[in-house]
């Protein structure tokens, strides 16, 4: 299958190195030559030095034998104007990177127009998974998520003490037929493994047949957990923060959004409404506590540096704010997280990838999808003739870590897989996996050639 990306940036480079392992020949547009020469060193892609906004190159690269088209330069009309232009030409699919608040309104519209399939919006997709934390509190629909006869629920280990100390296999002992996914961890997805062990304060996403998922539940889900959020400090004034500032309000919380610049203050508060704009630097804690830093329900560090971020997320923990969510961009402050103890860490880089595979890999094979607190995605496939995991037991697979077998849906029965369970033709599998292990999923669910 051919897929032609527009634009080496990271996200290009990210969906490239995702796709490069599944049966995809990949072709990428950029018009920096020197960049494009470190990539075919680094990548088995095909490179092309040029602007994909002259017709010329796209009729010479052949574009209507392309399956995909993903636009990702850093200009929004940019990513628009080639992504029609290959649609014109007989792309199959086009997607396209938009960032700019004015376009969010328009989104149906600029599709109709131009005949895109797919819009991509990193700062909105990080705003509904943040909203949907804070004003629900639950990231699965009402705390439950089913799919035929399989089902999720989330719940704290508060709720449920008795798998604190335990480990995977134990599970079992107190919870029989069924699997624990994954958990959330001071503000990190874990996928886990082997002898992994719930520990204290976790957050337990556990899946299993309907009616033994749904007792779970009633016996663990918080009441009245909807409705409790009324003051939300948001530091930092870009897309995110514009976004995010903007939907809180419309839900009815009391939202002050820090900005450190005078005349992106000016543009905030001219576009929202029922938002407090403080021309401020988001690092001034004398400033943030005079302004009732202690009394907020939830605080939101969306500046363009993950190390404020960060910094302000850590003081937020230390004011005791309920729930603090920071947006962080670099894998490298991982283990960082994992010790800071911040309720949600979100990065628009795996959010972005994760929408643009799951619109690619939809169309072939995924049947259903849900996200997971923005950092790994639910996942359920219907496996086919020719994927090479078929009739192997699972501990002959090399699992990703980063991901898990978490049900098999064969005809009417259920089954919670171990590792002497084998995928066969036609079971529904349920996938739990990382955003950021989107690419080792995608070799994992290779087709036979």
């Amino acid at each position: 299958m051919n897929v032609a990306i527009v634009g080496a940036g990271k996200l290009g480079i990210c969906v490239a190195e995702a796709l490069i392992d599944g049966n995809y020949s990949i072709t990428i547009i950029d018009k920096r030559d020197s960049v494009l020469q470190k990539l075919s060193q680094t990548l088995d892609v095909m490179t092309v030095n040029a602007d994909a906004r002259r017709i010329s190159v796209l009729k010479d690269l052949d574009i209507s034998t392309f399956e995909y088209l993903l636009a990702a330069t850093d200009s929004d009309e940019t990513n628009i104007l080639v992504a029609s232009f290959a649609r014109k030409l007989g792309c199959s699919h086009v997607i396209a990177r938009v960032r700019d608040p004015e376009h969010m309104n328009q989104f149906d519209f600029i599709k109709e127009a131009t005949g895109i399939d797919h819009i991509v919006n990193p700062d909105m997709s990080i705003t509904v998974e943040i909203y949907k934390y804070l004003a629900e509190k639950y990231t699965l629909n009402d705390g439950i998520f089913t799919t035929g006869n399989i089902s999720v629920t989330e719940f704290s280990t508060k709720r449920y003490s008795a798998l604190n100390g335990l480990t995977m296999p134990e599970i079992g002992s107190v919870l029989p037929g069924v699997l624990i996914a994954a958990l959330s961890r001071k503000g990190k997805i874990i996928v886990p493994h082997g002898n992994d062990e719930v520990q204290e304060g976790d957050f337990v996403y556990i899946i299993g047949e309907r009616h033994t998922i749904q007792k779970i539940h009633e016996a663990t889900r918080e009441r009245g957990k909807y409705t409790d959020l009324q003051k939300v400090m948001i530091i930092g004034g870009g897309k995110t923060g514009f976004y995010l500032a903007n939907k809180l309000s419309e839900f009815g919380a009391s939202v002050k959004l820090v900005e450190k610049d005078l005349e992106r203050c000016r543009y905030l508060s001219t576009n929202l409404k029922n938002v407090m704009v403080l021309h401020a630097e988001g690092t001034d804690i004398d400033l943030l506590t005079e302004e009732n830093l202690d009394e907020m329900d939830a605080v939101v560090t969306c500046t363009g540096f993950d190390e404020e971020n960060l910094l302000l997320a850590l003081t937020a923990k230390k004011h005791g704010i309920n729930d603090v969510i920071s947006k962080v961009s670099h894998e490298n402050y991982k283990e960082l997280i994992e010790q800071m103890g911040v309720d949600m860490v979100l990065n628009p880089l795996d959010i972005s990838t994760g929408s643009i595979l799951r619109y690619i890999q939809g169309s072939a094979r995924i049947l259903s999808s849900v996200l997971i607190q923005g950092q790994a995605e639910l996942l359920e496939i219907v496996a086919n003739s020719r994927l090479t995991i078929l009739n192997k037991p699972l501990k002959d697979l090399e699992l990703p870590k980063d991901m898990l077998i978490a049900a098999i849906y064969r005809g009417r029965e259920v089954i919670i897989p171990d590792g002497n369970t084998s995928i066969q033709e036609n079971d529904r599998v349920v996938i739990f996996c990382l955003l950021s292990g989107l690419g080792a999923l995608e070799k994992f669910l290779k087709n036979r050639n």
